[in-house]
């Protein structure tokens, strides 16, 4: 039997109910699918310490946690300090996730720019990574992201593209990270992977988003970490690679960008 290659699912939220009283199966399968290692985000902070537990409790699992944008205006805002306070956790490998929401949630675009503000403050005085969720804000991402990095450079990954390719370029250009989810494997996703085909290689990831977004052939259903496989399958298609070297180039710049984990 040939091994699959190993491969990290670099965001996906484990602590969702949808996953209630499952966890050690669904890592069990994600380690005979090649998905060695997984990191779980964790979207509003007071439920840090039950995402924290998650990763305490299984050795795949890495964490991060911030005030997800459609969140902003329910959850007390973040503060600087408190998110230093959880990048000495061992476990603890990104801030986020963060961004700015449009699409659902553009009655509280104020309140969401504040704290993606204070994220990114906390990813520059901690050097950990920050994980972006953008969605129909793509002026506005581009042009915060672009300020801050200015007032202080910081790394990031803008998890789940599904954005323009001006935003994927402003990201790119900037030295960050593009994800690919199970929206790069839809059939009418072909501009998601052409922005993906004209990116550097080594400044790709891969992620299921779990329990969103289950690619084909599951398409509808649960997403969970083990899918990424399929996720990856697509991306080496885009790239003309064999799934191991696509597998190999996404584990080093997983290494690279989320080096706690490393």
């Amino acid at each position: 039997m040939i091994e699959a290659p190993k491969l990290t699912d670099s965001h996906c939220h484990l602590d969702f109910p949808d996953f209630e009283g499952e966890l050690d199966q669904i890592i069990a399968r994600a380690a005979e699918a090649g998905v060695h290692r997984m990191v779980t985000i964790c979207t509003r902070l007071r439920q840090e310490p039950q995402v924290r537990a998650i990763a305490e409790t299984h050795a795949p699992v890495f964490y991060a946690a911030g005030t997800h944008p459609m969140n902003a205006d329910k959850e007390p805002l973040a503060k600087v300090e408190e998110l230093l306070a959880l990048a000495t956790h061992p476990k603890f490998i990104a801030i986020g996730e963060t961004g700015l929401d449009y699409h659902y949630t553009a009655e509280s675009a104020e309140i969401q720019k504040q704290s993606l503000r204070v994220h990114i403050e906390a990813a520059q005085k901690s050097n950990l990574p920050l994980i972006i969720h953008a969605r129909a804000a793509d002026e506005d991402m581009a042009e915060i992201l672009s300020s801050e990095y200015r007032n202080a450079p910081f790394n990031c990954v803008m998890h789940c593209f599904s954005s323009s390719p001006e935003l994927g370029r402003a990201a790119l250009d900037l030295g960050f990270y593009l994800s690919m989810s199970g929206i790069a494997t839809f059939p009418k996703s072909q501009e998601v992977r052409d922005i993906f085909a004209s990116a550097p290689l080594d400044r790709i990831l891969v992620e299921t988003d779990a329990p969103y977004l289950a690619p084909p052939p599951f398409r509808g259903k649960r997403n969970e970490p083990a899918y990424t496989a399929f996720t990856a399958q697509v991306g080496a298609d885009v790239f003309g690679l064999s799934l191991s070297e696509f597998a190999a180039q996404t584990e080093a710049n997983f290494e690279r960008l989320f080096w706690k984990a490393a």
